[in-house]
């Protein structure tokens, strides 16, 4: 019998992030500082007008757009927290910031469409745009200028098929931002050029030192920009999958057609909790949310400190919960690295090619755990440098 798959799937790779974790299923004592999952429970006040809505019979399908109320507050918490201007009726409520994503590119990918991505970044863009029938291309992006996009990185890819720019700030997996000056810088290219912007900015909410800029509230870009947003990361609703995606009006409503037919809407329980979330904390702030982000930021330091003491040189993360060092001296790839770790010493992390080439010798750690398994895990990782880092003076002490 014939095989039925078509090419696109045949060639899709399985996620680079879950190559290790059915192996650390195995491990009674492995730790992992994989997946990028808040270790805080949803806070109660939010888990309680989920149970309400249960309670309350509230378990139909919802408009496709979303809740009224939700995407009414999704515009204020917008407007106050980034001075980000969408309206209620350009705002979709969507099945996480994953599916904004997928929502986005098949609304504007034709095939051989050409969509920039900064290299490295989040795992899901690339197969995305392959499976739309776009073609990805990578932007080079290192430690060196604080893995941002610039516009002479810009410049240098861009073709006369290229269509859109992913803009993935803060970022999975580099933890790296792009300030108000930075975005400026890459205004002209993308004007330049005609590109839309597809702007993730899922973790807007978890920066250190400096405030979120959305590349819409820059002069004449909203009209040509997609941002997508959620609510997993800030409020530690991973499970709940709700996110939004606001546009410009022709694409918000090929955008509309498309979650019509593909997912109708977001579960009705989980935008009544996502009510609950931004009622009452978007002029005054999120006091979970700003709980997390100290114990992040001081989990964030512990880390960067502990691999550059390693002889690991790493990158100091400005936003999101990773930092991405460089294991280049131990003279292992990040995927070797990877593999040996979890096998020798029971600790998951993932390699940095998973999230483009620019990622070969880099390894990504999530500091979304507790304090005790990250000290844990740094003294085995330490171990095992000792072990293989021959070439780093650090270890060799």
């Amino acid at each position: 019998m014939r095989s039925f798959l078509c090419d696109r799937a045949k060639k899709l790779q399985p996620s680079g992030i879950r190559k290790y974790f059915d192996i650390v299923e195995t491990m009674p004592d492995a730790i992992s500082l994989g997946v990028g999952e808040p270790d805080f429970v949803t806070p109660w006040d939010i888990r309680s007008a989920g149970i309400r809505s249960l309670q309350r019979g509230y378990t139909q399908y919802t408009s496709n757009r979303g809740l009224k109320e939700l995407r009414e507050l999704i515009s204020r918490y917008l407007q106050v927290r980034f001075q980000v201007d969408y309206s209620p009726e350009q705002t979709i409520v969507t099945v996480g910031a994953s599916e904004g994503i997928d929502l986005v590119l098949r609304a504007v990918c034709e095939v051989g469409d050409e969509i920039l991505l900064p290299d490295p970044a989040y795992v899901s863009y690339s197969p995305i745009v392959s499976l739309c029938g776009g073609v990805p291309v990578s932007v080079q992006c290192t430690a060196e200028n604080g893995f941002i996009l610039t516009p002479e990185a810009l410049e240098r890819v861009i073709t006369p098929k290229t269509k859109a720019v992913v803009l993935a700030y803060p970022n999975n997996p580099t933890g790296g931002i792009m300030t108000k000056t930075e975005l400026e810088a890459i205004v002209p290219v993308i004007e330049k050029h005609d590109l839309l912007v597809i702007s993730d900015e899922i973790y807007s909410e978890l920066t250190y030192g400096a405030q979120h800029c959305s590349v819409a509230t820059l002069r004449g870009m909203k009209e040509r920009t997609v941002l997508l947003g959620g609510f997993s990361k800030a409020f530690a609703m991973t499970g709940w999958r709700i996110g939004y995606v606001c546009a410009p009006t022709e694409i918000d409503k090929a955008i509309l057609k498309i979650h019509q037919y593909t997912m109708l809407c977001a579960p009705r329980m989980s935008q009544h909790a996502a009510v609950a979330a931004l009622a009452g904390g978007i002029e005054d702030g999120f006091a979970s949310v700003e709980n997390m982000r100290r114990e992040y930021d001081k989990r964030r330091r512990y880390l960067v400190k502990s691999f550059n003491d390693l002889g690991l040189s790493c990158f100091e993360p400005r936003g999101a919960f990773y930092v991405f060092p460089s294991v280049e001296v131990t003279g292992l790839t990040g995927d070797e690295f990877a593999g040996k770790l979890l096998e020798e010493e029971h600790v998951a992390v993932v390699p940095g090619d998973a999230f483009g080439e620019c990622g070969k010798y880099h390894v990504r750690c999530s500091y979304a755990t507790g304090m005790e398994q990250l000290t844990e895990a740094v003294e085995r990782i330490a171990r095992f440098v000792k072990r293989h880092g021959e070439n780093v003076p650090q270890a060799r002490k």
